[in-house]
């Protein structure tokens, strides 16, 4: 077998790899002898065919075979002779000449085939030890911890309520009767009687609240509003709509007391256990965004400090996948590029420099992972499975078998799982500094992460 190398130009390579037509005679001989043994021909004895007979039977057959094996065991084991590894699956390729491609199963000709790939570059980790990240805290009051249990009772419709024989403001609750209409026909899931809804809730359609601030009992009025374009039901997404409301009732919040009783309606033991409950569910989701806020620096400040030569094909395939969803998601909101104070060019060039972005993140997480000796449990998998299952009541099965049958679904589960562990092992070894800041500065201006 000879390989030559006629590609070398920076990260890509091309290898032509010919391998004699006496070798492929040789491995076909070789394969035939070990049929031999197995076939059963009329009019031979299992084990006593000749191998011409057999040559002539299963000749182009074994020698297809023999050919698949050489690119599927060779291409591998040529890199690792190399020193090279792939940055994606090399790409294979032969002749498509179908007269060449007789001669090389019948054994007349060499096999001749090209491996084309680009090489992982070399990563020069940044110093982790000398890594200064600032890490966002909030202090959770005990005032901060009494609104959210107030919410939680209130939400769970526990908070009593006075009747009140003025007009609404925020905060009361009415009760009323509606009718919706668009186009002036009524629509399916427009329609309800005594329904009861506090103003400022936001459980209803932007602007439908709002235009029941000052009404009275006995009142009846047309609320006019715009579906949102993001609508669940497309069929009224964006359209506008007439709601006849009839005003049958006005209360005003009653004094809430929080108590053993409130508590045991709710489904804890006491008004204590409720509120240690409550906090910790607010110290859980500053931490996911005080999470999220380090993770931004860290890829922010590798980002920064990490020079390396990119595989272009996976520049392009990352561009393509981003491409792909801006063009969804503004065709599903019906806009153009000019619509978002952009044009085409530009969003092209934004998205190519993500791209970049995220190929030399990701490249760079993988090799300090591996130099960790990082992997993700079976366990973790596992459970990452369990909590997905968990978001569809009722379909469990489906989901939990689609999981099963699905390597490429599990594999979408496995990379953010295998990345969470490798920032987590850059903050332990990071220089990190808390620093206390407001709920309103942890939570808000709160970008998608890139990478």
């Amino acid at each position: 077998m000879q390989i030559q190398e006629t590609t070398r130009e920076g990260l890509k390579r091309e290898l032509k790899v010919t391998v004699p037509k006496t070798d492929m005679s040789t491995r076909l001989s070789e394969r035939l002898d070990e049929l031999k043994g197995q076939v059963q021909l009329k009019g031979f004895r299992q084990g006593k065919v000749p191998v011409a007979h057999l040559r002539k039977v299963y000749g182009k057959q074994a020698m297809a075979e023999i050919v698949n094996d050489l690119i599927n065991t060779r291409t591998g084991e040529i890199l690792n002779e190399r020193g090279e590894r792939a940055a994606q699956k090399p790409e294979i390729t032969m002749t498509e000449d179908e007269t060449e491609a007789a001669a090389i199963l019948s054994g007349d000709a060499d096999f001749e085939f090209t491996i084309a790939y680009e090489v992982l570059p070399e990563i020069v980790a940044p110093e982790l030890g000398e890594l200064k990240l600032e890490r966002p805290v909030v202090e959770v009051s005990d005032a901060e911890v009494e609104e959210q249990v107030e919410m939680l009772v209130e939400q769970s419709g526990l908070r009593p309520y006075d009747e009140k024989k003025g007009k609404a403001a925020d905060k009361d609750r009415v009760t009323i009767d509606y009718v919706g209409k668009v186009g002036g026909e009524a629509f399916e899931g427009g329609t309800d009687t005594d329904s009861m809804l506090v103003l400022g809730s936001n459980r209803f359609i932007p602007g439908f609240e709002d235009q029941l601030v000052g009404v009275k009992a006995g009142d009846e009025t047309v609320v006019k509003v715009t579906f949102p374009e993001q609508y669940p039901a497309e069929h009224l997404a964006g359209k506008e709509a007439e709601f006849d409301v009839t005003v049958k009732k006005v209360e005003k919040p009653g004094k809430l007391e929080i108590n053993d009783e409130i508590a045991k309606q709710i489904g804890v033991e006491t008004a204590e256990k409720l509120r240690e409950l409550v906090r910790e569910q607010i110290v859980k989701r500053y931490d996911s965004f005080t999470q999220s806020k380090v993770k931004r620096q860290i890829l922010d400040k590798l980002d920064e400090m990490t020079k390396m030569e990119l595989p272009q094909n996976m520049v392009e395939q990352e561009f393509e996948n981003i491409w792909g969803e801006v063009n969804r998601e503004l065709q599903s909101r019906n806009k153009t590029f000019e619509d978002e104070d952009t044009t085409e060019e530009k969003a092209r060039e934004e998205y190519r420099t993500l791209a970049e972005r995220r190929v030399r993140l990701g490249l760079l997480l993988a090799d300090l992972g591996e130099k960790a000796g990082i992997q993700v449990t079976d366990e973790e998998l596992q459970q990452a499975i369990m909590d997905q299952v968990r978001q569809y009541p009722g379909q469990e099965q489906q989901v939990y078998d689609y999981f099963r049958q699905s390597p490429d679904a599990v594999g979408t589960l496995r990379a953010p799982l295998y990345e969470n562990k490798v920032i987590d092992h850059i903050i332990s070894l990071a220089k990190v500094t808390d620093k206390k800041v407001t709920k309103e500065q942890l939570t808000g201006d709160e970008e998608e992460l890139d990478a």
